[in-house]
Order: structure tokens, then C-alpha cells, then sequence
């Protein structure tokens, strides 16, 4: 038996539970965690500006794209001994865990980097580091290795001027990859240069031999102009809110509405990027809430028959907000959410008296906003009112209730269940005579159904083609949806082989991933793969899916001379004799269908909204492509 005592306890020191634990410090070894690197110095050099002591940031990529070079023309890191360690104040910085100047507000007001690990992390993690100091008349440079000094601090000279240059090469057994992305850097860079105005940061990129000057006199309202131009967001009033304070707390914040359906809000504390939100902006959504509502109310606006809620308030909006406070509690190394709780109520008393008096200033802006509002709240009920009907008439398993053009099968509810969703009254009426009544239902659609990408459920439900599907599934749609109440075990879509039975394809997998994306992640949707030719060559039939398989056959005919191959297209599913639809496509022994299984959201947004760019037969291939598990079954 194994003993257990004081011997088996490692003590790691110095900066060696970093080189042991990354995760820990920067949220991973991948990309993110590798970018981390140069954020934790340029935080630093942003502390710089931000409390006045810098108006020029450098951030170099060099030619190998696996180095950084960050610099500023603050202070400059202070090199003399450190009256507990002995060793230089620079060389404590970046070889100890918890050592920085941000810890005592004398040094700092305000800080993006708290814990005094960001330097010193960064330095554990390279190959290579290089730190200069420019200050006290003189350059001074000390170089280190996996986070140990390799140099004494070294007095190069006499220099004019002050700042502090940082080299890092990240150390390639901690990384797998190595090489930094220059988009994402630049990215940045400019968020960064939008939250501090009148700071110039440049870029250079030596790979590329290009230079970029990021630098905004105005700040967040030209920050705001330029997230609303990227989301093509049309603006509901010209003039955006701006709010600027400080009192002990200093709030940065512009908002515009637009007429899209989403709320973007982007929000930093102390230059810092909190992807994940926290307390300053639930103050933000608290304060924006009171402050529209108490206009509505004192100017009695407030519509008849319909309820206002604080999604409808914030629907379309567009807003960044800047927060510059003395102890920011992050979530975290990676500082992703602001954990504050008193930001709470101090954001939401400073932006709701701010909000209701620019309102209250400029009515004509405010009644455009509020009539936003209220149409956000209109849309919201109405699509509410179609979602509660359409379950009305789905959960019922009455036959009445089902589309007259379903033709059911005698046993729905069973696993071996199957509908076929057909393309035009013609194919189905082949795919009904052809089918196995008693496990299989057809559904017809009439032409290309309604393009769901950008369409609110509301709008969708109206399409009486999907609306019959969605009662013929019975399983709901929305929030509403029960994947329990599937009338079916297979939802199989058959449309004809060319391209415009692909886009229709494409359009009714973009409903479902839309609307039922269950029904993909638990395997329950399937495209049919019926032929686009039949190639007869001698006694032998080929039924071929695609001109690729139709090439290979007579590729293969050609080596065996077999006399020459009579071919035939099919222009669509009608044409076919029902038996041969049941041979080729319908019989569960001989057909081939491909399952669409899409897990983790792997169809994002940006894939369907670039699939419904592009051409019909493109469309279907691009999403088909792109499913983890869509794989060819002999079922």
C-alpha cells in the first residue's frame, strides 16, 4: 500500500506554478491565450496614458510573427532596489507573482492591471524577454528566460525623455502555436485608442511592411458610428446620448437606437474588454430602464393594450460604456466580468437622471425612440399571440387538425415513422403512390417556402406553407417546442436533385436550425438523395445522384465497352413512376439519405447568413459541408 506523507507535497516557486498551470493565469495554451500575452503589456502601457503620464503607445509584430515588442512614453518602470527584496524594482515586477504599483493608489488612480501578476506572467511564459526603462536621465535593460533573469539590469547610457519598451517571445513548449494574429492585435489597438482619446497608438506590422496610427478625438461617439456602420443598422434619431462624469467614478457612454432586433452593448472597465458583462452593466440596463420609463409616464405615453418590458426598451439599441474606477474585482485573471457589487446602483443613479433629461431635452429624438419601443413591444406580443395558436393546433393529435394535403401514415408516434416533406403537389402525388402507407406520410409544399434567416417567428408563422409543417410535426416551434410531441422519428426532406430543389433544401433547413434546432441535434432530420439520372448501359441501370457520379459511370463504361449508355434526366420527382421513387428513394432497404446531426451550434450565424449569399446548388453544398455529423447511411 501507497503512503501518503509531507514528502509528496511540491512546493513550486518563484514563477514556476505558472509555467506549470497557464490555464490558470491567461484562460488556455490556444489562440486567445497566446494574444493574452500582449494584452497584459499593453494594459500596462495603457495604465500609462490613462492616468496622464503617456500619449504614445507602440505595439511592433516583427517579421517572424511569433514576437512583440510593446511600447509607451510613460514614467518608465523604476529600477532602483526595492527596499524588501534588495533586488531592482524593474527585475521584482517581472520574476514575482503579486508585485506591481497598482496596489497603492499614490502610484495608480485607476488600473486595468490590479493584481500584479500581468507582467511577470508574460515574462514566464516566453522564450525571451527584454525590458527597458527609460528614465532618471539614462536607458536601462535587463534581459530574462522562462521568467529568470538571464542579465543584471544594465545602464546602456544616457537617454532624454522617459517610457518603457517590453520584447517577448512566447516559449513554443508552452504554446503549440506561436504565431500572433495581426488582424486581432490591430483590432485592439483601435478599441483602444476609441476609450482613451487623444492617445495615438501605432502598430506595425514588419511581415507585412505595413503601419497603422490608430488615434479618435471623439472618442466613444466615434467608436459608436463605427459599430453601428458594421452591424448596417439603420439609425432611429441622428444624435446619440452621450454621458460623461466623474466623481470618484468616471462613466464614458454613448447609446443610439437602430431598427435592429438585437441589443449590442459593449462595455471596459479601465480599458479592459468585460466580454461577459457583470455589475456595471446590469446598473447601465437598470438606470436605461427607469429613466425611458419615467419619460413615458410623465409625458403619458404609454400605449393602450400593450405592455412594455425592458427587452422591448433595449431592442435595437446600440451603446459602449467606459468605466474608469479605482478597484475593479474581475472574474478572474482573463478579467472578462466585473464583479463590483456597489457598481450596481452607483452606474444606475448616474445614467437614469443623466437619460431622462436628454429625453426630456430633445422630445422630437425621444418620440422616435419611444415609438421603437412600443412597435418592439407590439411585434413581441403578436409574435407571442402566433406561438401560443400554432401550439393550440399542434399539440392536438386530431386528424382534423392536421394540413388537409397531409396524407398520414396509419401508424404515426412510432419510432419507424417517417414524413417526407416533397417539393410540389406532383411529387408528392408520385411519392403517396409509392410510399409504405403504413409508416410513411407525405407532405407537399407549394414553391420555394419563405427565406426564415432574418424573419421574425411571427412573420414566419404566417407562411402558410411552414405553418402546415409545423402542425403536421406537432412538436411546436420556438420556445414552445417539444421535441417529446414529434409525431414522427425521421423528418425527411425530398426535394428534386437540380439546384432549385437544393435551394428549397436549403430553405427548409434554415427553418429548422432557426426554429427547431433540436430536431438537428437529436438526429431527426434527414435529406433524401433521389437521382438526377438513370444510365442504362446494356441490362444494367444506374440511378446516379449528381453529374460527378453520373462522369464516373460513364468513366467506368468506357474501360468495359458495353455498347452505348442510354441516359436519362429526371426534371423532377413527378416524373418518376411511383415505383421507381420506391426503389430508388423511398424504400428503406435500397435508399441512401444523408443525416443532418449539427451539434454545438456548428451552422453559426455568420455560416447560414453567407449561405443565403450564395447560388442555389452552392447553398445546399456549403451547409451540408459544414455538418459535423452529416454522414451517408444505407438505412
Amino acid at each position: 500500500m501507497s503512503t501518503y506523507t509531507a514528502k509528496d507535497i511540491t512546493v513550486l516557486e518563484g514563477l514556476e506554478p505558472v509555467r506549470k498551470r497557464p490555464g490558470m493565469y491567461i484562460g488556455g495554451v490556444g489562440s486567445a491565450g497566446l494574444h493574452h500575452l500582449v494584452w497584459e503589456i499593453l494594459d500596462n502601457a495603457i495604465d500609462e496614458a490613462m492616468n496622464g503620464h503617456a500619449a504614445n503607445i507602440g505595439v511592433t509584430l516583427h517579421e517572424d510573427g511569433s514576437s512583440i515588442t510593446v511600447s509607451d512614453d510613460g514614467r518608465g518602470i523604476p529600477v532602483d532596489k526595492h527596499p524588501q527584496t534588495k533586488k531592482n524594482a524593474l527585475e521584482v515586477i517581472f520574476t514575482m507573482l503579486h508585485a506591481g504599483g497598482k496596489f497603492d493608489q499614490s502610484a495608480y488612480k485607476t488600473a486595468g492591471g490590479l493584481h500584479g501578476v500581468g507582467a511577470s506572467v508574460v515574462n514566464a511564459l516566453s522564450k525571451e524577454l527584454v525590458v527597458t526603462s527609460k528614465r532618471d536621465g539614462a536607458l536601462w535593460e535587463q534581459r530574462f528566460r522562462q521568467g529568470k533573469p538571464v542579465s543584471a539590469l544594465k545602464k546602456l547610457g544616457p537617454a532624454r525623455g522617459t517610457g518603457t519598451t517590453v520584447f517577448f517571445r512566447p516559449d513554443s513548449t508552452i504554446f503549440p502555436k506561436t504565431e500572433f494574429d495581426a488582424a486581432v492585435i490591430a483590432e485592439r489597438l483601435d478599441v483602444a485608442s476609441y476609450l482613451h482619446k487623444g492617445v495615438k497608438v501605432t502598430f506595425e506590422d514588419e511581415e507585412a511592411k505595413h503601419k497603422t496610427v490608430f488615434e479618435h478625438s471623439e472618442g466613444l461617439i466615434d467608436y459608436l458610428k463605427k459599430v453601428v456602420a458594421e452591424r448596417a443598422a439603420r439609425v432611429v434619431h441622428d444624435a446619440p446620448f452621450t454621458l460623461f462624469r466623474e466623481n470618484g467614478l468616471r462613466v464614458d457612454l454613448v447609446l443610439q437606437w437602430t431598427e435592429a432586433t438585437d441589443e449590442h452593448i459593449r462595455s471596459y472597465v479601465n480599458g479592459i474588454p468585460t466580454g461577459s458583462g457583470g455589475t456595471h452593466e446590469s446598473g447601465l440596463r437598470a438606470g436605461l430602464g427607469k429613466g425611458v420609463r419615467n419619460f413615458i409616464d410623465t409625458h403619458n405615453l404609454t400605449p393602450k393594450g400593450v405592455s412594455i418590458t425592458a427587452e422591448d426598451i433595449r431592442e435595437g439599441l446600440v451603446g459602449i460604456l467606459s468605466l474608469l474606477i479605482h478597484e475593479p474585482q474581475f472574474q478572474g485573471q482573463t478579467k472578462d466580468r466585473l464583479n463590483n457589487p456597489e457598481l450596481v446602483s452607483l452606474v444606475d443613479s448616474t445614467v437614469r437622471p443623466a437619460l431622462e433629461h436628454w429625453l426630456n431635452h430633445n422630445i422630437s429624438t425621444a418620440e422616435a425612440i419611444v415609438a421603437r419601443i412600443i412597435l418592439a413591444a407590439r411585434a413581441r406580443e403578436a409574435s407571442r399571440a402566433a406561438q401560443a395558436e400554432v401550439t393550440r393546433k399542434a399539440s392536438s393529435s386530431n386528424r382534423l387538425n392536421l394540413p388537409g394535403k397531409l396524407s398520414d401514415c396509419t401508424h404515426p408516434g412510432s419510432d419507424t415513422s417517417e414524413i417526407f416533406i416533397v417539393e410540389g403537389d406532383s411529387a408528392g402525388g408520385s411519392a403517396k403512390q409509392g410510399r409504405d402507407r403504413t409508416r410513411q406520410a407525405i407532405l407537399p409544399l407549394r414553391g420555394k417556402v419563405l427565406n426564415t434567416e432574418s424573419v421574425s417567428l411571427a412573420k414566419v408563422l404566417e407562411n402558410k406553407e411552414l405553418a402546415d409543417l409545423v402542425t403536421a410535426l406537432g412538436c411546436g416551434v420556438g420556445k414552445n417546442f417539444d421535441l417529446t410531441r414529434l409525431r414522427y422519428g425521421k423528418v425527411i426532406i425530398l426535394a428534386d436533385a437540380d439546384s432549385d430543389g437544393n435551394h428549397i433544401a436549403t430553405l427548409l433547413l434554415t427553418f429548422i436550425y432557426r426554429h427547431m434546432p433540436l430536431l438537428m441535434t437529436n438526429g431527426k432530420v434527414f435529406l433524401a438523395q433521389p437521382p438526377l439520372y438513370r444510365i442504362d448501359i446494356g441490362k444494367e441501370t444506374f440511378w446516379v445522384l449528381d453529374e460527378a457520379q453520373k462522369a464516373t459511370v460513364l468513366k467506368q463504361h468506357a474501360k468495359n465497352g458495353r455498347g452505348e449508355p442510354e441516359i436519362t434526366r429526371f426534371k423532377g420527382l413527378g416524373e418518376m413512376m411511383p415505383k421507381v421513387l420506391w426503389e430508388t428513394t423511398l424504400n428503406p432497404k435500397t435508399r441512401r439519405l444523408l443525416r443532418v446531426e449539427v451539434t454545438d451550434q456548428l451552422v453559426t450565424d455568420r455560416i447560414i447568413g453567407e449561405l443565403m449569399g450564395k447560388d442555389a446548388s452552392a447553398r445546399f453544398r456549403f451547409i451540408m459541408e459544414r455538418a459535423e455529423e452529416a454522414e451517408e447511411l444505407d438505412l
